[in-house]
């Protein structure tokens, strides 16, 4: 199946909301204060914020377009163990399409934007998301540290890993 992976405009800030709300991830009283965040960053050069679209003859339950987001995160100053530099941020997949790839197309299209500025591309999880682990080992991903949080992201019941992947060579 083929998912049109495409930089956000402010205008898909209504689907990505509707996409975590349907993944339970914030609630309807918390999605203006999230679509405030995404719009942010959208506006934020140093930033990709992504969209996942299901193809038009695809049935969406008379909702967006969008079926997946995702984003990076870009620090300028080391944090302990996390150095500066260019971060995979979130990623949410609506429920019903879930292991058709779209996590995969969202993560290599924000790889190949973050290694067109550096060298490096960094990532963090709770340790116990081996979903994502499995998903980013593809990409040479490999644990450098562990910790309670790295560059403002805690890990409730659970230990933080702080991975790196270097750029291909071509």
């Amino acid at each position: 199946m083929s998912f049109l992976i495409r930089p956000a405009r402010e205008s898909d800030v209504p689907g990505i909301s509707e996409v975590e709300l349907t993944a339970g991830r914030t609630s309807l009283a918390a999605a203006g204060r999230f679509g405030e965040g995404i719009s942010a960053a959208i506006r934020d050069s140093h930033r990709l914020v992504l969209v996942a679209e299901a193809p038009p003859d695809m049935p969406r339950d008379g909702g967006s377009a969008v079926v997946g987001w995702s984003k990076t995160h870009y620090w300028d100053y080391s944090d302990g163990h996390a150095p500066a530099g260019h971060y995979l941020g979130g990623i949410t997949v609506a429920p019903h399409f879930r292991r058709q790839g779209v996590a995969a197309a969202l993560t290599e299209a924000r790889l190949e934007w973050i290694w067109e500025r550096a060298d490096t591309a960094w990532y963090v999880v709770n340790s116990r998301n081996q979903a994502s682990l499995a998903l980013h080992q593809r990409w040479g991903f490999q644990e450098l540290a562990r910790g309670p949080g790295f560059h403002m992201v805690t890990f409730d019941g659970g230990e933080g890993l702080l991975l790196r992947a270097p750029r291909p060579e071509v």
